[in-house]
């Protein structure tokens, strides 16, 4: 009896009618073909899929014009391939209720796994089948009270763009440099005309300096983005860019956020958004000694007086007075 699984036809066909579409497609690309003119011809005329045929095709040149990869290739069902093992799924809920979100979780799980991690949507869906999207209470204060349990165990840094007509009669671009102490929300921030490294680093030492004479917090790590300002480029060495070493000299960790992620940073960003709409928006100031001013008022009323939500109505200043410190 004939064993149909050792038979070779089939696959011979295959590969004999892809080279005759390659053929005939390199033909038309050089428009050398004596019958069709565009490859939206060529496609109509044999009934081919462009996406299938490009892929094959594609894959055929990578692989040297190998044979092989004209053939289709085996795969299992797709709801396996899409099944999260349980072990990990048992992880992402684990870190969910430690308040983590899909990012925080999603980096928790590639330092704990050494195979491939699920993505952001991925576990998402895990979150959402077992009813654990959306944080509740209980969540953000065991998030609070275990990742965030010292002042001074992590700052975040950004830089703000100003708008060109905050100072009354000038064109001139002004930004803010800011420093926030993730636990108890004690922030302070500095005026500058340009956020260059050099400028983005004596503006972080002044805002360090203050939060540690005044508030007594001393900083082991701080976390920014990816920007030129806050590390070097390419080839350049981190010794000799003024922001690495300012912190190498000072002894505090350098962390990063993750490319195109600002929800990494979120304390320092949605400073921005309270400072702008307690301050900014919809105001002009006469001149920059103005806005200055202006400023060191909002920022001791903020630390002092302002009531914070996400530390249970308490200001920033009376929850750093119960805190322990990075020694």
């Amino acid at each position: 009896m004939r064993l149909n699984s050792e038979d070779k036809t089939l696959k011979k066909n295959y590969i004999q009618v892809y080279q005759y579409l390659i053929k005939e497609y390199e033909q038309v690309k050089k428009k050398e073909h004596a019958k069709y003119k565009k490859v939206g011809e060529f496609y109509k005329a044999h009934g081919t899929c462009r996406q299938t045929f490009l892929k094959y095709y594609g894959r055929y040149r990578q692989h040297g014009f190998d044979e092989e990869q004209l053939l289709p290739g085996k795969r299992g069902p797709k709801y396996k391939s899409r099944r999260i093992d349980s072990n990990i799924e048992s992880l992402i809920l684990e870190a969910r209720e430690r308040g983590c979100n899909k990012y925080e979780i999603h980096s928790i799980l590639k330092a704990k796994l050494r195979v491939d991690v699920p993505s952001f949507s991925g576990i998402y869906n895990v979150l959402r089948r077992a009813g654990k999207n959306k944080l509740h209470q209980k969540m953000k204060e065991e998030k609070r009270r275990i990742i965030k349990e010292k002042a001074g165990e992590l700052g975040h840094i950004d830089c703000h763009y100003l708008s060109k007509d905050l100072i009354e009669g000038s064109k001139q671009r002004y930004y803010l440099v800011c420093v926030i102490d993730s636990c108890t929300r004690i922030a302070w921030a500095e005026v500058v005309e340009d956020i260059k490294s050099l400028t983005v680093m004596f503006a972080t030492l002044r805002c360090l300096n203050y939060i540690a004479s005044d508030y007594d917090i001393k900083f082991a790590e701080l976390l920014t983005d990816n920007g030129p300002e806050f590390g070097p480029r390419g080839s350049q060495n981190k010794d000799s860019h003024p922001f690495e070493r300012m912190l190498k000299e000072m002894e505090i960790k350098h962390r990063y956020t993750m490319p195109y992620r600002p929800q990494t940073n979120g304390k320092v960003e949605r400073f921005w958004r309270t400072i702008n709409e307690d301050l900014i928006e919809g105001t002009s100031f006469a001149s920059l000694d103005e806005f200055k001013q202006e400023l060191l008022q909002y920022l001791l009323y903020y630390n002092k007086m302002r009531p914070h939500q996400a530390l249970d109505g308490k200001t920033p200043l009376l929850f750093a007075d119960s805190c322990q410190r990075i020694t």
